[in-house]
């Protein structure tokens, strides 16, 4: 068993030694590190704050990941799609009809659907997809939003009282993300994605909005992004790299499955980023990359790389192929430039 680190235990000989136990019983030797930290939070906790609200929180936040986890733990080898969109849209109106399309083709070619699981967008996601190929996560709210009744599973069906426990789970569970015309939610749920994605606090991704027949919906807050976003300088013109506009169901899904074409993962190693490739990329492109991207690196060239030792631990993807470089971990508009163009090859 692990030692305790010294910065990270209570400091009291019988409680730590009561962890300890507690630990030797309820986990493998590979989580075991991090199971003890929880429990040392949780006792600190305790110890610490007498404020009940603040451990109800912390409470039912950790219930609510741990549920959504084993939800979610069985299908983790199938991709999927999180549909936003409103939940005001009636059934006549252009993207409930384009939901219900995209997600149907969607999960005929292997994908999984995940929404909210309200009415409108969320309800055409779940009615177009395939039986037990859907999940909706849906928000406990004052005035009650009632999960639609296209979800044939139950068992898929998440409850959450955060917005915020409810957002993580959409980024970590799924792989894609399409953005249909909605209200404050659908704005707050792309602009927090770009946002995720333009930081590196999540993965490389496509997020594709889309665009029903005859709406201008995305292209009107294209413009608003064009001119007051870009040529005011809040962000780089790379920047709308990060994302595409599709104004048919065929052009959207082809953008998400070109996306990992090649391209398979992305892991962080100790200062270097490495892509996982589903297949080798020519001499031709690896040079072309390294040509077109060396202004995104802080030091070397972009090269074909093993596994690092961390992967071979963790034993991640060991048969793909791999290439390394040491990225700025700032300009991910041009990294998703790069992407592109390896999904070329």
């Amino acid at each position: 068993m692990k030692k305790i680190p010294k910065e990270y235990a209570i400091g009291d000989k019988i409680i730590d030694g009561l962890i300890d136990e507690l630990i030797a019983r309820s986990c493998s030797v590979k989580t075991e590190y991090v199971l003890r930290e929880i429990l040392t939070t949780a006792v600190k906790l305790g110890i610490e704050s007498n404020d009940k609200g603040d451990l109800k929180l912390v409470n039912n936040a950790l219930k609510e990941l741990r549920y959504s986890f084993k939800i979610f733990s069985p299908y983790r080898d199938a991709k999927k799609v999180i549909i936003f969109g409103s939940a005001r849209s009636k059934k006549t109106s252009g993207e409930y009809k384009m939901a219900e399309e995209f997600s149907g083709k969607l999960t005929e070619k292997g994908y999984m659907i995940v929404t909210g699981g309200g009415p409108g967008v969320m309800e055409a996601g779940n009615k177009g997809a395939k039986t037990g190929k859907e999940f909706a996560l849906n928000i406990r709210l004052p005035f009650e939003q009632k999960t639609n009744p296209y979800i044939q599973e139950k068992d898929k069906i998440i409850y959450f009282k955060y917005f915020f426990t409810r957002k993580l789970i959409f980024v970590k569970e799924t792989d894609a993300t399409a953005l249909f015309p909605g209200g404050f939610g659908t704005q707050d749920e792309g602009f927090e994605m770009i946002t995720l994605i333009q930081t590196g606090k999540s993965r490389p991704r496509p997020v594709v909005l889309m665009e029903p027949k005859g709406s201008t919906y995305w292209t009107q807050w294209m413009h608003f992004i064009n001119k007051q976003l870009v040529k005011k300088g809040y962000i780089k013109k790379d920047d709308l790299s990060l994302f595409y506009i599709a104004r048919t169901v065929d052009e959207g899904i082809k953008y998400i499955e070109d996306f990992y074409r090649v391209y398979h993962s992305i892991r962080y190693v100790s200062g270097l980023t490495v892509l996982r490739l589903n297949k080798d990329i020519s001499g031709k492109t690896l040079k072309l990359i390294n040509k077109k991207f060396k202004d995104i690196l802080t030091d070397g060239e972009i090269k074909i790389s093993p596994p690092t030792d961390k992967e071979i631990q963790g034993e991640e993807y060991l048969s793909l192929p791999r290439i390394a470089m040491h990225f700025n971990m700032r300009d991910y508009g041009r990294l998703f430039e790069m992407i592109r163009i390896i999904n070329r090859d």
